[in-house]
């Protein structure tokens, strides 16, 4: 296993890797919250906001390892609710192209740092 770190996604707020190219021919991509990396903190706005830089993240982690988000065969997105599905989706419909990335959306309590959505990824190389 390789961690994969970039300074152009938020660093890990945990005992976790921004990314692990697993050896395999697969890149596990952590989940993104939408924290920028040049301020540290959430954008401003609402969901989509919080979406676009979310994927941005991973999208950067996913550069640092030689791939992009075309090479991604499925996310998961956190929400804290659920209600939000249509704006986030979206905001995510403009990152991805057919073939689209198998996906699973899930409502959780809460996420860290009171984010509205994170979104985590598996590459294919």
């Amino acid at each position: 296993m390789k961690p994969i770190s970039t300074n152009n996604a938020p660093a890990a707020i945990g005992p976790y890797s921004q990314a692990i190219d697993s050896g395999a021919g697969l890149v596990f991509v952590s989940g993104q919250l939408p924290i920028n990396p040049e301020t540290g903190s959430f954008p401003s706005g609402d969901v989509q906001t919080q979406t676009r830089q979310s994927l941005l993240n991973a999208q950067a982690i996913l550069k640092e390892a030689g791939l992009d988000l075309s090479n991604v065969v499925k996310t998961t997105v956190f929400l804290a609710d659920m209600n939000d599905f249509a704006a986030m989706n979206e905001v995510y419909s403009q990152f991805f192209q057919a073939p689209f990335p198998a996906r699973s959306a899930i409502a959780v309590k809460a996420l860290p740092k009171g984010a509205m959505v994170e979104i985590e990824c598996i590459a294919a190389k």
